[in-house]
C-alpha cells in the first residue's frame, strides 16, 4: 500500500493561499470608480481628470491582469496536483482489486467463512482466522484511504473550482471599470468638442480655462507639444485637404489631450475662427514662434508667460480639420506663410519626433 497523506494535504494549502489572493472585496477594485469630474469643476478639467483616471484605472487594470497571470498559474499548479489526486485514488482502487484478488487465490477459490468452518484441525482454524483477520483489516484500510482521499478531492476540486471563478470575476471588474471610465471621458471629450465649435463658430474665445498640471521636470529647454502621439500629416505633405502643401506636423489624439508649450516664451496670439479653428501662438525667446491649432479648449490668454511643458490647451477637431489631431506648426514670424519644418527643429533643439 503506499502512504498518500503529505502529497494530498499539499493541495488544500496551496487552495488556501490562491483564495486569499483573490478574495478582494468590490470596493477595494472599485477605488476609482467615482471618476466623473462632479459638480464644481468645468469641462475641461473635467476631461483633463478624466484622463488621469483612465491612465490610473488602465494601470490598476493592467496590474490586476499580471497579477491574475500569476494566480492562474497558481491555479494551473493545483490543477495539477489534483490530477495526481485523482491518480492516487485509481491507485488506491487498484490496491482494492489486488486485495481481493489474493485473497481468492490464498483461499483457494472458497470463501474464508467455508474454510474456518471446515477446518480439520485447530492449527488450521487458527491459520484461518489470523488469515481472515488480517485481510479484513486490509481491506477495511483500503476502504477508508479511498473513501477519505475522494472526498478530500471533491473538497480540493470545489475550492479550484470557485478560486477560479474568483480569478474571473476580479478580472471582469477591473475591465468594466476601465470601460466605464473610458465611456465617460468620451462623452465628455465630445461636449467640449462641441463648446469649441460654438466658440469658432462665433469667432470669439471664451477666455483661459485654467487646468491644473502636476509639476513635471524637463532635461532640456524645449519638448514636443503632446507627450503622447502618433504622427501623421508631415510638413509638406500634399493633398486636396489643402490648397497648398501642408504647413505644420499633425499628432493624431484624442480630443482633449493637453497640448504644452514646446519651451519658454509668451503667448502672441490666441483666437477662435477660420481654418485654424481654435488656436494658440507662442513666441519664443529664440525669436521663432510655434503654433497650435484645432484646439478644443485654451488654457492661456494673450500676453502670458509660459514655460516649456506648460499647458496651454487641449487638443480636438475645430476649424477645418477632418478629425481629431493637433496641428503643430513652427514659423519665423507670427504669421502664416513663414513655416519651417517642425520636425528638424525640435531634433535640433534635442526633443526628436517619436
Amino acid at each position: 500500500m503506499r502512504s498518500y497523506r503529505c502529497r494530498l494535504q499539499v493541495v488544500p494549502a496551496l487552495l488556501c493561499a490562491l483564495a486569499l489572493l483573490v478574495a478582494r472585496p468590490a470596493e477595494a477594485v472599485a477605488d476609482d470608480s467615482d471618476t466623473h469630474g462632479g459638480s464644481g469643476l468645468g469641462l475641461s478639467a473635467q476631461v483633463v481628470k478624466l484622463y488621469e483616471d483612465v491612465a490610473r484605472a488602465t494601470k490598476r487594470y493592467e496590474a490586476g491582469r499580471q497579477e491574475a497571470e500569476g494566480h492562474r498559474a497558481q491555479a494551473q499548479r493545483i490543477e495539477g496536483l489534483l490530477d495526481r489526486e485523482r491518480r492516487e485514488i485509481g491507485a488506491l482502487r487498484e490496491d482494492l482489486g489486488r486485495i481481493a484478488r489474493a485473497q481468492y487465490r490464498t483461499s483457494g477459490g472458497m470463501p474464508l467463512t467455508a474454510q474456518l468452518i471446515l477446518a480439520s484441525s485447530p492449527e488450521q482454524l487458527m491459520r484461518g482466522q489470523h488469515v481472515f483477520s488480517q485481510t479484513n483489516m486490509a481491506v477495511n484500510n483500503a476502504i477508508e484511504k479511498s473513501r477519505r482521499a475522494e472526498t478530500q478531492l471533491a473538497k480540493d476540486e470545489a475550492k479550484a473550482a470557485k478560486a477560479w471563478h474568483g480569478l474571473e470575476k476580479r478580472n471582469t471588474e477591473l475591465a468594466e471599470l476601465k470601460s466605464g471610465i473610458e465611456q465617460k471621458l468620451e462623452e465628455a471629450r465630445w461636449e467640449l468638442q462641441g463648446q469649441a465649435d460654438s466658440f469658432v463658430a462665433a469667432g470669439s474665445c471664451p477666455g483661459a480655462v485654467r487646468l491644473d498640471q502636476e509639476e513635471t521636470e524637463f532635461d532640456g529647454a524645449w519638448a514636443t507639444p503632446v507627450e503622447t502621439y502618433e504622427l501623421s500629416a508631415s510638413f509638406g505633405s500634399g493633398g486636396s485637404r489643402w490648397a497648398n502643401r501642408h504647413t505644420g506636423q499633425d499628432f493624431a489624439v484624442p480630443i482633449g489631450t493637453p497640448v504644452r508649450a514646446a519651451g519658454d516664451g509668451r503667448v502672441a496670439k490666441v483666437s477662435c475662427g477660420g481654418a485654424f479653428g481654435m488656436q494658440v501662438v507662442v513666441q519664443h525667446t529664440d525669436g521663432y514662434y510655434t503654433q497650435y491649432a484645432h484646439l478644443a479648449s485654451v488654457a492661456v490668454d494673450q500676453g502670458d508667460r509660459v514655460d516649456t511643458g506648460q499647458w496651454i490647451g487641449q487638443s480636438g477637431t475645430s476649424g477645418n480639420s477632418t478629425g481629431p489631431h493637433l496641428h503643430f506648426e513652427v514659423r519665423i514670424t507670427p504669421e502664416m506663410g513663414s513655416a519651417v519644418d517642425p520636425a528638424p527643429w525640435l531634433a535640433d533643439r534635442g526633443a526628436p519626433l517619436g
